[in-house]
């Protein structure tokens, strides 16, 4: 059963029924929103966000996974690849960070997901827009949360997984900010750690 979460609800990653979750998969999806007015067609565009995940150890990043590194240096997280224009809004990801909760090395307490615009449009042109939490064993989805409000800003720190008592929860953040890349969003995802 899915977990719908509003920002700053968290959410055990333990399975129904005992044991611990190994692999994970944060999906992100979304789709450009319809222009209206004659010229709509005629400036319609396609939106670039890119996901990434940062990990931490304490409040310092060590590693970072985006389209231009697509593996962790360790291999624990890996990212699906680059998708350039969206379009899967409500239904399957266009991009996915894939987490080995198991081989994430014990120094590192937390991994904080972003999404970011490369091209630099800002929410207020995209639709439809979440990240989901899949237990890759099974394919069942732990909790999703929609990145509404549009806004004038053109990144969001999604969420974040954290060690807590042996085991990871997951925390929806859904905080807008600015920025191309993730390095443009590190003051503002320490703001969360």
């Amino acid at each position: 059963m899915t977990v719908n979460l509003g920002k700053g609800q968290k959410v055990d990653l333990g399975k129904p029924g005992g044991g611990t979750l190994d692999v994970v998969r944060m999906g992100l999806g979304w789709q450009a929103a319809p222009r209206k007015g004659f010229f709509a067609k005629l400036l319609a565009q396609e939106i670039d966000l890119d996901a990434s995940a940062v990990l931490f150890a304490g409040r310092k990043p060590v590693d970072v996974v985006y389209f231009q590194h697509l593996t962790s240096n360790d291999g624990s997280v890996r990212h699906s690849g680059d998708n350039l224009t969206g379009g899967a809004g409500q239904g399957a990801d266009d991009e996915s960070i894939t987490v080995q909760l198991s081989r994430v090395p014990k120094t590192v307490d937390q991994i904080v997901f972003t999404v970011n615009s490369f091209t630099g449009q800002t929410f207020q042109d995209v639709q439809n827009a979440f990240c989901r939490l899949v237990d890759e064993s099974t394919g069942q989805e732990l909790a999703r949360y929609t990145l509404t409000g549009g806004g004038r800003h053109t990144a969001q720190i999604m969420a974040k997984m954290q060690r807590s008592d042996g085991g990871w929860q997951m925390t929806a953040i859904g905080a807008p900010t600015n920025g191309r890349t993730f390095q443009d969003l590190i003051p503002d995802i320490e703001k969360h750690l």
